[in-house]
């Protein structure tokens, strides 16, 4: 029997997420969420090593790139090729960052483009209308509250190439051994660093579970913050926004209303001073030929779709055109004879 076009199947699978399924999630969600709540009392009595710093500040750099270069530029919109080493090694990244199995991560993502802000997005928070009341009601749900629906995206549907491709298949399928290795590498490491449990402990505290809240906050903060408040620099047929504060923990993610406008685009921050550490990463991956392929912005294109907010600013110099020149330049100096 032939298989059913993905075109036709239905969007929303129609076994909704199951008990165990929600109650998995709202532990992913709120035990994170209380440890913050506990950072600064602990913090108080017990204090904050720079040991700990380190561990956090390297697995939330992993995790981070993980999900902004792996789960979202180069799974779900395809903005550049990886090989294999790398590609794995970003499904694995953004698995550590606790936000899902990758296929769940790409159909729900895939589907909040198709309807942004729009009847059908997953965590528009224009979902419940534009009053105040509503607009702090959808707030909360883009932030949080829809990852505890009970409906569940279609995988068939929305990535049959990535159900198809098997190395995206089994880090999606192992999600709940890098869910583990997420929270007890940084509590193995804290204890072999300082040959103590406290030590295990602490890090299993600051770089386990503080770093995974505040990551989710950031990735959360894009779905809810970057479609309410924010510049619109550019024409896209939804309410998106760019913040520059957000830029740096986000890794160049809140750059969002330059996504919307060119989702495939590998990089978001494409005016002078939006710092973009994303885009610069698959830059040197680029150069180190682990990553091919790569959109980068069109500079002629992009400038059509820019707003008045944005006229008279000037483009970075990773652009399309001036890379392909700087590689040419490149290739010229190296084919050029020593002087004698």
């Amino acid at each position: 029997m032939t298989a059913a076009p993905p075109s036709i199947l239905p969007e929303i699978e129609p076994e909704p997420n199951t008990v165990i399924d929600r109650l998995v999630i709202s532990l992913f969600i709120i035990v994170p969420l209380l440890a913050v709540v506990a950072a600064v009392p602990v913090a108080w009595q017990f204090g904050l090593s720079w040991r700990n710093v380190v561990i956090a500040f390297a697995f939330y750099l992993v995790s981070g790139l993980g999900i902004s270069m792996g789960f979202h530029r180069h799974f779900t919109h395809g903005s550049f090729k990886a090989a294999r080493p790398l590609r794995l090694g970003l499904g694995i990244a953004g698995s550590l960052a606790l936000e899902g199995p990758l296929l769940v991560w790409v159909a729900d993502h895939r589907r909040h483009h198709k309807y942004s802000d729009r009847i059908g997005d997953p965590h528009s928070p224009w979902r419940f209308g534009t009053g105040a009341g509503a607009v702090a009601r959808g707030f909360l749900w883009a932030h949080i509250g829809w990852m505890l629906d009970r409906s569940r995206t279609s995988q068939r549907r929305f990535c049959p190439d990535l159900q198809a491709d098997s190395t995206a298949s089994w880090v999606s399928r192992t999600f709940s051994v890098w869910a583990a290795v997420s929270l007890l590498a940084p509590a193995l490491i804290g204890g072999l660093w300082t040959m103590s449990l406290p030590g295990a402990l602490a890090a299993f505290f600051w770089a386990g579970l503080v770093r995974v809240a505040l990551l989710h906050s950031v990735t959360w903060s894009v779905n809810s913050v970057c479609h309410l408040f924010g510049r619109r620099e550019f024409q896209s047929r939804d309410m998106s926004t760019n913040n520059a504060w957000l830029a740096i923990p986000s890794f160049g993610e809140s750059w969002h209303n330059l996504h919307h406008a060119d989702p495939t685009c590998a990089r978001h921050g494409v005016l002078r001073g939006q710092i973009d550490i994303c885009a610069r990463v698959t830059r040197w991956a680029e150069l180190l030929g682990l990553a091919s392929d790569v959109r980068w912005p069109d500079e002629q294109r992009l400038r059509q779709k820019m707003t008045t907010v944005a006229q008279g600013r000037r483009f970075t110099g990773m652009t399309s055109g001036r890379l392909a020149c700087s590689r040419a330049h490149a290739g010229r100096r190296a084919s050029k004879p020593l002087a004698p």
